[in-house]
């Protein structure tokens, strides 16, 4: 049993919500430039290289479906929200060209990816950024290119998750429109921060908690490396040990 915060959880609910989208899979979305037609049939194959030529996907996105990530294919930004909630992928690849996404990017309750993969041209998300329930997610190596999140940064429940590696080139959350938090909760796998080495600055909260397997100096020692920010800390319900000495910023 899992035994998350309700508080955490309800404050997550309340930030998607505030951002969720009310477009679709078959929403506006800006037109298909792409008319290479290849006709030899010497190098003809199923599936010709995708080119990075459509520029801004206009609208907000649900995928639900492997067959639905293809739809931003060639695409590198999106101007609304990006769900990624599929219960059948197991492939990003063709969100490769994606480089930004201007409002919300979601990826929650995906049973069957365990990477990230086709994310690794990613390099912002303007708002909130959720990475949530995705049960056999083992690592965030397709987000190595991310360098700053807008407003918020919460990676939760996310039960076989060891490391945050993926995450080395991150430099700052919050600070889009005054707010912002870094929250890390419920990973039950999650032993080490270190792929938060390059974050120096988050601009209001830090909620770390209920990783049950992750040591609190881990916590506190990424406190200590903030250059900037946050205004509150919480850290707690971790595996308890002894940080010798205490770290500065340690609660």
């Amino acid at each position: 049993m899992r035994g998350i915060s309700f508080l955490f959880v309800g404050s997550v609910i309340v930030l998607l919500l505030g951002c969720h989208h009310t477009g679709s899979l078959n929403g506006d979305a800006g037109p298909d430039t792409d008319t290479d037609t290849d006709t030899d049939s010497d190098t003809d194959t199923d599936t010709d290289p995708i080119e990075c030529n459509l520029g801004e996907y206009s609208g907000s996105l649900s995928i639900e479906t492997q067959s639905d990530v293809a739809t931003l294919a060639g695409y590198t930004s999106i101007s609304g929200d990006l769900d990624i909630e599929c219960h059948s992928c197991t492939d990003l690849s063709d969100l490769f060209c994606l480089a930004t996404v201007d409002r919300c990017f979601l990826i929650a309750d995906n049973t069957a990816l365990t990477n990230l993969d086709g994310l690794s041209g990613l390099t912002s998300v303007g708002e909130a950024f959720l990475i949530s329930d995705n049960d056999i997610l083992t690592d965030l190596g397709g987000l190595s290119a991310l360098t700053s999140v807008g407003e918020s940064l919460s990676i939760s429940l996310n039960d076989v998750l060891a490391n945050l590696d993926g995450l080395g080139a991150l430099t700052s959350v919050g600070g889009y429109l005054g707010y912002g938090y870094l929250g890390i909760a419920g990973n039950n796998a999650l032993t080490n921060l270190d792929g938060l080495s390059a974050l120096t600055s988050v601009f209001d909260d830090v909620i770390i908690f209920e990783n049950i397997v992750l040591p609190d100096c881990e916590a506190c020692d990424l406190l200590d490396q903030l250059t900037s920010g946050p205004n509150s800390i919480d850290v707690y319900d971790n595996l308890d040990d002894s940080c010798t000495p205490v770290p500065d910023n340690c609660p």
